[in-house]
């Protein structure tokens, strides 16, 4: 597949991202609407119950401003996952999300974790270090972008603040690591032109026949460019 098809924005692509915000607003919504609170159904490290968190965390939030928080680079990343790495974007999403997960439910503090972050920070993870390993301009440059605009995020893998699940930020981040090192993915290589090759010949270049050893242009003897022979055609019309 060449880059022109393999790198094409489709609305299709749009779907999950959209689907992944209306699910956790959704939920939010149910909460504040009924007046209940689904909490208790994250992640509670170490414990049988907390296991249902690892799959039902992520659509949970404590508060608006947390909801919001975690809604746009939801949104964008998961948006780049699919764009970027559509062959193996699903099983790069639920691995990361089993992933990141358990290990947040292994080394995590005795607490509920709730949010989206961890998945958020496995996709951040991924989408940087993928770019990096694969050496591809398209992928470094949305490696840079991610550090550009999500680069602040890097902190909050320590206990820096109160109440944020630096496990699960943690554990994301390595999830994301680990996937980027380990799937492989089929990515169009880059269109090479001559003059790229390692065994390219220079004085064999027709275009820098043109130019002498100091860079200075310089016409070509008509003996090796060669006669060229224009032949016109005419036609004659009803009028003539």
């Amino acid at each position: 597949m060449s880059e022109h098809h393999y790198f094409k924005f489709s609305l299709e692509l749009l779907l999950v991202p959209l689907f992944a915000v209306l699910a956790i607003w959704s939920v939010f919504w149910f909460e504040v609407n009924f007046s209940i609170s689904f909490n208790s159904y994250g992640l509670f490290p170490r414990s049988l119950s907390g296991l249902r968190g690892i799959i039902l965390s992520p659509f949970i939030h404590g508060s608006l401003g947390h909801l919001y928080n975690n809604t746009i680079p939801l949104a964008i990343l998961t948006l780049a996952l699919f764009y970027f790495y559509r062959q193996k974007a699903w099983k790069i999403l639920l691995w990361g999300w089993f992933i990141s997960g358990a290990l947040t439910w292994l080394v995590g503090r005795e607490s509920y974790h709730i949010g989206a972050s961890g998945i958020i920070y496995m996709l951040a993870s991924f989408i940087f270090f993928k770019g990096i390993f694969e050496k591809h301009f398209r992928l470094i440059a949305l490696s840079l972008t991610v550090v550009f605009i999500y680069g602040s995020m890097l902190w909050y893998i320590f206990p820096i603040e109160d109440g944020i699940s630096w496990e699960g930020h943690l554990s994301g981040f390595l999830a994301g690591l680990f996937l980027a090192r380990t799937i492989k993915v089929d990515i169009p290589v880059p269109k090479k032109y001559e003059w790229e090759n390692e065994d390219y010949d220079e004085t064999e270049d027709e275009f820098l026949k043109h130019f002498d050893e100091n860079g200075n242009f310089m016409e070509r003897p008509k003996s090796e460019e060669g006669d060229t022979e224009i032949i016109y055609h005419f036609k004659k019309t009803k009028e003539d």
